[in-house]
C-alpha cells in the first residue's frame, strides 16, 4: 500500500475527528469568550489532538506486524504519555489560577516511557505472539495517572462551579468522556485507538459549547452568575431563601489607578475563586457589577451562613486582597428579598466604614 493509499485510509477513519477540530476551531474564532492565553491553550489542545490521533492510527496500522516492533514500542511510548499531558493541558486550560505544577506527574510519567521502550520496565512487545505486555502493577501507570488527572478535573470543576445544574450536567458528559477513553482500552484493546481522539474531541467540544450557553447567565471575567442571572432566579418571595451575603472588594479603585485595570482584573478573578471554593451546595455566588457580589444561601441555617463568612475570609486571607461582608438572614417567605438584599448591603457598607476607618487610623 503507497502512502497515498494510507492517507485515504486515515481520513477514512479519522474523518468524524477532523470536522470537529475545525468545527472547534471555528467557534474558538467567531464566539472568544475566553481570554487570550487560554484561547491560546485551547488551539494548542486542537493540534495536540490532532497529531495525536495520526501516531493512534500509525500504531493500529502495525499492530498485526512483527516487522515494526520497535517502532511499535515508540509509538505506545508517546501514546502512553500525550493522554495525561491532554489531560493536564485540559486542567490547566480550563480551571482558573491553576499553577504549571499540575503537568509535573505527566512528565514524570513522560520519562518511564521513554526509559521503558528498551527496558521494558512499564511495557514490552511479545514478539513471538506480537502482543503488548504490562509489567504488572507499575506497568499500569500510565492508565492510573491518566486516571487521576480525569478525577482532579472533575472534582475541581464542580468544587469551583456553583453547583447548579446548568454546570454540573457539562461536566458529567466530560467526565462520562474522558473515563471512557481511559476505560477503552482494557474492552476492546487496540479497536479503541481509531476512537480514542474523537472521544477527547467530542468532550471537549460539546463542554465548550455548554459554557457558550451558559454566556447570558455568567459574567465573562470572573465566570460568576451575572446580575441578569440573578434577577432572572430570584424572585420577591423565594419560599428557599434564607439569606443573602453581600460582598465588596477593599480597594479596587485604588489598585485600578496605581497598577492598571489588568491588576484589578486579576484581583476580582482570585477573589472570586476565593467565594467559589467557600460555598457549598445551595449557595450560589453572583457578580452583581464592578467589585460588588452576592451569595444567595437556600434551605441554609444561619450558623452555616456564620460558617461560610469564616470560610470566605479564610480564603481571603490568602490572598494580598480584602473585602468587606454582610449578610442578612430570615425564614424563607418572610421577607421580601429586595428587602434581604438591601439589608445584607447595609450590612456590608457598615463593615467598609469600620474598614476605611481602622486602616486611615493605622496609617495616621
Amino acid at each position: 500500500m503507497d502512502i497515498l493509499d494510507i492517507i485515504k485510509e486515515y481520513i477514512f477513519y479519522n474523518w468524524i475527528l477532523i470536522l470537529i477540530l475545525s468545527a472547534f476551531a471555528i467557534i474558538l474564532v467567531i464566539t472568544s469568550f475566553l481570554d487570550k492565553k487560554a484561547e491560546k491553550r485551547l488551539f494548542t489542545l486542537i493540534i495536540i489532538v490532532l497529531l495525536l490521533s495520526i501516531v493512534f492510527f500509525a500504531e493500529y496500522r502495525i499492530s498485526d506486524n512483527t516487522n515494526y516492533v520497535l517502532a511499535r514500542k515508540i509509538l505506545i511510548a508517546i501514546r502512553y504519555s500525550a493522554t495525561p499531558f491532554i489531560l493536564a493541558h485540559v486542567i490547566y486550560t480550563l480551571v482558573r489560577r491553576i499553577r504549571p505544577f499540575v503537568y509535573i506527574p505527566a512528565g514524570v510519567l513522560l520519562l518511564l516511557d521513554i526509559i521503558s521502550v528498551p527496558t521494558g520496565i512499564l511495557f514490552t512487545i511479545n514478539e513471538s505472539t506480537n502482543k503488548l505486555v504490562h509489567f504488572p502493577v507499575i506497568g499500569y501507570l500510565p492508565y492510573i495517572i491518566a486516571g487521576l488527572y480525569c478525577t482532579f478535573l472533575i472534582y475541581i470543576l464542580i468544587a469551583r462551579s456553583n453547583k447548579r445544574a446548568m454546570e454540573i450536567v457539562p461536566i458529567i458528559f466530560l467526565a462520562v468522556a474522558f473515563v471512557s477513553g481511559v476505560a477503552f482500552p482494557f474492552i476492546y484493546e487496540s479497536q479503541f485507538l481509531l476512537i480514542f481522539c474523537t472521544i477527547i474531541a467530542v468532550a471537549l467540544f460539546v463542554y465548550y459549547v455548554f459554557s457558550i450557553l451558559q454566556l447570558a447567565k455568567k459574567d465573562a471575567l470572573t465566570g460568576l452568575l451575572n446580575r441578569q442571572a440573578y434577577y432572572g432566579e430570584v424572585t420577591d418571595y423565594s419560599k428557599d431563601i434564607t439569606a443573602i451575603i453581600s460582598l465588596d472588594m477593599n480597594g479596587l479603585k485604588q489598585l485600578n489607578d496605581t497598577q492598571g485595570h489588568a491588576a484589578g482584573d486579576e484581583a476580582l478573578v482570585v477573589l472570586s475563586v476565593c467565594f467559589v471554593r467557600a460555598c457549598k451546595i445551595r449557595q450560589s455566588v453572583y457578580r452583581m457589577g464592578g467589585d460588588e457580589f452576592a451569595i444567595v444561601c437556600r434551605k441554609t441555617t444561619e450558623e452555616e451562613v456564620v460558617k461560610l463568612i469564616e470560610r470566605i475570609n479564610k480564603y481571603v486571607d490568602e490572598t494580598d486582597y480584602s473585602v468587606s461582608i454582610g449578610y442578612s438572614y430570615h425564614e424563607p417567605g418572610t421577607i421580601k428579598t429586595d428587602d434581604l438584599l438591601k439589608a445584607s448591603d447595609e450590612s456590608m457598607y457598615s463593615n467598609k466604614a469600620d474598614y476605611y476607618k481602622n486602616k486611615d487610623r493605622r496609617n495616621n
